[in-house]
């Protein structure tokens, strides 16, 4: 990978960035993890081309129609690690359903059975052999101004997203399971509705 450079937008992504991109990885940052209590701060994105654009959202208006024309746009796949999370903070505060989707997270989970660790810090030191800071993880994504450790973190965590997909779709097609995958990942979006309408702790399927 080349060395990264990292753009920094306020409100929106400007015209034409990221256009003809047909994979973007997507992550962002809140006040907490909270449905419904804790704002959407920040979104960052890569076309994984070393580039990441980290985008610090108007929280009064969340008007961001080039960033949302991107989430639902059809010839898009959006790549997130949990992207269950950030797929439902997108349906409350900018109000589209992001589609469709890739998640690593589940393909870890799906792929990487012999491990329980399927957190992003984890699987990109296993996979890519890249060992990724999470100091910034719980600092103040909500302040005025973001300082630029901050905005190096957002970056990070995109970044490597492309590669991932590629590593664990080899091991998915592997062991028979992409099938799976890619009904899951077509799913995620319902399911993250589903968390931000309320139904968060339930498990629907369930028998009780």
């Amino acid at each position: 990978m080349k060395k990264p450079n990292t753009y920094f937008h306020k409100g929106d992504l400007p015209d034409g960035v990221l256009a003809g991109a047909a994979l973007v990885a997507i992550d962002s940052e809140t006040m907490g993890l909270r449905l419904g209590r804790d704002p959407l701060c920040v979104v960052q994105l890569s076309a994984g081309d070393g580039d990441a654009h980290v985008v610090q959202l108007d929280r009064a208006t969340y008007d961001a129609p080039n960033l949302k024309r991107l989430l639902t746009d059809p010839a898009v796949t959006k790549i997130f690690h949990y992207g269950r999370f950030d797929i439902a903070m997108f349906w409350l505060h900018l109000g589209v359903v992001t589609a469709p989707v890739y998640c690593t997270k589940i393909a870890s989970k799906l792929a990487r059975t012999y491990t329980d660790r399927h957190g992003l810090k984890d699987v990109t030191k296993e996979l890519l052999g890249v060992d990724l800071s999470k100091a910034q993880q719980s600092s103040d994504w909500g302040q005025a101004k973001l300082s630029e450790d901050q905005v190096a973190y957002a970056a990070s965590d995109v970044l490597y997203l492309h590669d991932l997909r590629t590593r664990l779709d080899e091991i998915l097609a592997r062991e028979g399971r992409d099938g799976l995958a890619r009904a899951c990942f077509e799913f995620l979006p319902h399911r993250a509705i589903l968390d931000a309408r309320g139904w968060e702790d339930m498990d629907i399927f369930a028998h009780s």
